[in-house]
């Protein structure tokens, strides 16, 4: 069979996906939080209006560059990755920016930008927004893309600081003085959450404001199966369904997936030659000028968790995996590209994801693709490329088509965040006004700071929310199942804000983005308008862990507790604690809230897909 490894482009391509982006104004649609400070960070997305404008501004800005290199100036290329597109293969944005450099090298370069990750970045709720054991994961992405450059002849420039700072920095050192030798050209992938926006807005600004002639910033789509543009509804993203499934049934009628693009060749691929930009970056590896080389910016800097400002105990335990944990994850494309080829091909596990997806024990129930997916590592084009090999080679399935089905989930998830904008991230959602008493899931939110530290600590009295809360602190990790089921509880069950959980799965998950995250929160609180899926904890416990088999593996005290009770401990008499070695209230809490009683369904087994 085929290696999974996706070849290098035979030829250059130009991206189908290019979107050019230099908006007039930022996104700045600002909200106050009930029970809590303003969430700023988190208002959303461009429309589409505005990328419209966007694309053309960075078209003639683009243009004027390379007008201007030609005739006095010098064009230095610069590809900026993101922290969700740390890979080489199918990534249209690096692709373009080896179109655009046409032969003449290419500055790759990283930031770890402290607005995002280590332990000063807050969010607004208070807490870190980037957990120790994600920036670990995120370091180990970075040195892994930076090996694999390298070993195509190029590399990666890693720095710590603001993208904007960074690049005025590296400019200075490049093109000293009031005569300026570059215009600078920066490519990266398009996100469209305000947060990211107002950092594009920074490096823009920086890029044109560097000498006489005009500098650019030009953004590609990426990251998804489908381009906007693809999308079958009248007003393209703005009239996209405000639920799944209508989305889902037009776009898998009338669209096709595109073609997995391979990644650049290894010439076009070369670091500039021009000494300038050498001698800036090297990292003091002998140049002429080391001794003024940038400080935590250079071709060999690669941060550590200290670094950034984590405990030495947050460190210790981000470099530790918990062996409790269902998979080992290491960041990077190659890891990511080894998980595919191990699930799919060595295993043959992707004929059965179907019936083993809702699992919550061990490496295999499911694709565990979700963290190189949320970090770019992976392409999801690629994923969808490897099915349909798979269909051709060995069986097409249900299981073959529900994985390609759960990402289009998060490509659902971005296109709702682009209609919708800052909406998503308010206590109201997508519904607005209509939540409070209007719409059949209006409801009138609380609060209880003992609630929530119950809920994160896994001390809710409920084994099935306990077990998950705990894995996710232990490991980062969680089964679509499990986040179904807490985020139900915490929202409808005790009736919290349901923001305070979106922003602690922000702080623990490997697999955070923020599309995925708060889209699926925000759904789950039965703020997007859909169907509200109120979960019956007790029986989603007996249904998906029927011989407790998993409350037991992350809740020790209750090990000696029989199926009967496991999932219901506080049915249970004294004489029945004391024979199984479990005081309630003592050595496992009696619960925060009253049992669900369900409507005649029985509670919805059903809900949000996400994939992991």
């Amino acid at each position: 069979k085929m290696k999974t490894s996706p070849k290098s482009s035979s030829k250059r391509r130009t991206p189908s996906r290019t979107t050019k982006s230099a908006p007039s104004r930022p996104f700045a649609a600002l909200f106050v939080l009930a029970h809590a400070a303003s969430m700023l960070g988190r208002a959303s997305a461009l429309t589409m209006s505005a990328s419209a404008k966007a694309g053309k501004a960075g078209k003639t800005a683009a243009a004027s560059a390379s007008s201007s290199s030609s005739t006095s100036s010098k064009t230095l290329n610069v590809h900026w990755f993101r922290n969700a597109d740390l890979r080489l293969h199918d990534n249209p944005a690096l692709l373009r920016t080896v179109e655009a450099s046409n032969g003449n090298g290419i500055l790759p370069v990283f930031c770890f930008d402290p607005r995002f990750v280590g332990a000063t970045a807050l969010s607004e709720f208070g807490s870190v927004k980037c957990g120790a054991r994600r920036a670990q994961f995120v370091i180990e992405s970075v040195a892994n893309l930076r090996t694999n450059l390298e070993e195509r002849g190029s590399g990666l420039v890693v720095a710590r600081g603001k993208p904007e700072d960074v690049l005025r920095d590296v400019l200075a050192k490049v093109d000293p003085g009031p005569k300026k030798s570059f215009v600078p050209r920066v490519f990266c992938q398009q996100e469209v959450a305000s947060e990211e926006l107002r950092v594009d807005k920074a490096v823009r600004a920086t890029v044109m404001s560097h000498g006489p002639q005009s500098g650019s910033l030009e953004t590609v789509w990426g990251s998804t199966l489908y381009d906007p543009e693809e999308l079958p509804f009248d007003g393209g993203v703005h009239g996209i369904p405000d639920t799944f499934t209508p989305f889902r049934n037009k776009v898998e009628k009338k669209c096709e997936i595109g073609k997995s693009l391979g990644a650049p060749r290894d010439e076009e691929l070369t670091l500039p030659n021009d000494w300038q930009v050498r001698d800036a970056v090297d990292g003091g590896s002998g140049s002429s000028s080391s001794s003024s080389s940038l400080k935590d910016c250079s071709l060999t800097y690669m941060p550590t968790l200290e670094e950034l400002g984590y405990s030495a105990e947050e460190c210790e335990a981000a470099r530790t995996p918990d062996p409790r944990g269902v998979l080992h994850f290491r960041g990077g494309e190659t890891a990511a590209l080894a998980r595919l080829e191990d699930y799919f091909w060595t295993k043959d596990l992707l004929k059965v994801y179907f019936d083993t997806r809702n699992g919550m024990l061990g490496p295999d129930y499911s694709t565990k693709f979700s963290p190189w997916l949320a970090h770019g590592c992976l392409s999801p084009r690629f994923v969808a490329s490897e099915c349909r090999r798979y269909e051709q080679d060995r069986v097409a399935n249900k299981s073959t088509y529900w994985v390609v089905f759960e990402l289009l989930w998060r490509d659902y998830y971005k296109f709702f965040a682009l209609k919708h904008g800052d909406r998503i991230f308010k206590l109201d959602g997508t519904l607005g006004r209509a939540a409070r008493g209007e719409h059949p899931n209006s409801r009138r939110w609380g609060l209880d700071k003992r609630t929530v530290a119950a809920w994160k600590e896994g001390r809710t009295g409920y084994p099935l929310v306990d077990a998950n809360m705990r894995e996710l602190s232990a490991t980062g990790f969680m089964s679509n199942r499990g986040r179904q089921n807490v985020c139900s509880f915490l929202a409808l069950d005790t009736n919290t804000d349901w923001r305070y959980g979106a922003d602690h799965f922000e702080t623990e998950l490997l697999d955070y983005d923020v599309y995925s995250n708060w889209g699926n929160w925000c759904a789950g609180a039965g703020m997007t308008g859909g169907r509200l899926n109120r979960f019956n904890i007790v029986k989603q416990s007996k249904d998906y862990d029927c011989d407790g088999e998993y409350v037991r593996h992350w809740l020790p005290e209750l090990r000696d507790v029989p199926t009967e009770f496991v999932h219901e401990p506080w049915k249970m008499s004294k004489e029945e604690q004391a024979k199984f070695g479990v005081r309630l209230g003592v050595d496992y809490p009696n619960p925060i809230v009253k049992p669900f009683v369900p409507s005649r369904d029985g509670g919805r087994g059903g809900g949000r897909g996400k994939g992991g």
